[in-house]
This record gives C-alpha cells, sequence and structure tokens, in this order.
C-alpha cells in the first residue's frame, strides 16, 4: 500500500554518519514537531538527482523555511558512506539538507514507494518523490512518472506549501 495524504509516515530507524561516527535516527523522531520536506531520489551521484533534484532543494532552502519547513531531508536507497559522500561532493551541510541513508529500503517500501531498478543494475531503489509532512503526517505528496521530473523538485514543493 502507497502512503497518501493523511497517514501518519512509518516509525523506522535508519543509520547514517553523523559528527561522531555511525548514528540512528527514528523517523518518528526526526518529524515530531515538524514541518519536513522530504523528496527521495532513485540514486545518490545520479544524473538527474545530482544536476536536478538535490540542487533544486538546496537553492530554495531559504524559501522553503521561509514558508514554514521547519527541516528538507533528502532520502537515498544508498548506504550511509554514499550519502555523506554525496553530501560533501555537494556541499551540502545537514544544517541545508539532512541526508538521510536508507540502506535496505527500509523506509522506501513502509512508505510503499519502492521500484525496481534491476534493469539498469540498481536493485530496489525508492521512486523520485516528495512530501511534506506536519508531526509526521503527510499532507501534500508528488510522485514521479517514471522518468519524470515535474511534482518532486524543490519549487513544485515550495508551490504546495
Amino acid at each position: 500500500m502507497t502512503i497518501k495524504v493523511g497517514d501518519r509516515i512509518p516509525s523506522v530507524t535508519l543509520k547514517y554518519l553523523g559528527k561522531e561516527g555511525m548514528a540512528e535516527v527514528k523517523t518518528d523522531e526526526l518529524l515530531a514537531g515538524k514541518t519536513v520536506a522530504l523528496f527521495a531520489v532513485p540514486g545518490a551521484f545520479t544524473p538527474t538527482c545530482s544536476a536536478k533534484h538535490l540542487p533544486s532543494f538546496t537553492s530554495n532552502a531559504e524559501a522553503l523555511k521561509a514558508k514554514g519547513v521547519d527541516q528538507i531531508v533528502c532520502l537515498s536507497v544508498n548506504d550511509p558512506f554514499v550519502m555523506k559522500a554525496w553530501a560533501d561532493k555537494n556541499e551540502v551541510s545537514p544544517d541545508t539538507v539532512f541526508m538521510l541513508p536508507d540502506g535496505n529500503a527500509t523506509l522506501t517500501k513502509a512508505l510503499g514507494l519502492e521500484m525496481d531498478g534491476s534493469g539498469y543494475g540498481l536493485g530496489t531503489r525508492s521512486q523520485r518523490f516528495a512530501l511534506i509532512a506536519t508531526d509526521g503526517v503527510v499532507t501534500h505528496l508528488g510522485v514521479e512518472k517514471p522518468g519524470a521530473f515535474e511534482v518532486s523538485s524543490g519549487e513544485a514543493i515550495l508551490a504546495a506549501l
């Protein structure tokens, strides 16, 4: 079942690389009491994700925060080391966009937004999407059609606020 507006984002624990090394974050704690713009990419370092999707949120971070977004989160079915390297390569600080690795696709599958990228050698990945959640409840959801980049950009989320 795919998550929809009005649903609560499932509580899962994910690992990421923080200042002190490997750390854990629970989604319900990450989202509690905040308005969060969460966007998901099929893969770090991939062309559209690197050239368009991530930059659309970094360049709009201040505007999103001015419209009430407390935190921007980038989700990808990649391991914590890849997500940290991608953040470093793109000079993205956790204060701008929190890079959230979903190495086992735990959250992606719980949201019902996984895709089979095995034809490209990618295995299970996330569909490209973006959502707004208030206190963990989805208030807006834009899921892209395969190959598209229209409803999940930073600009699209800014317009939805």
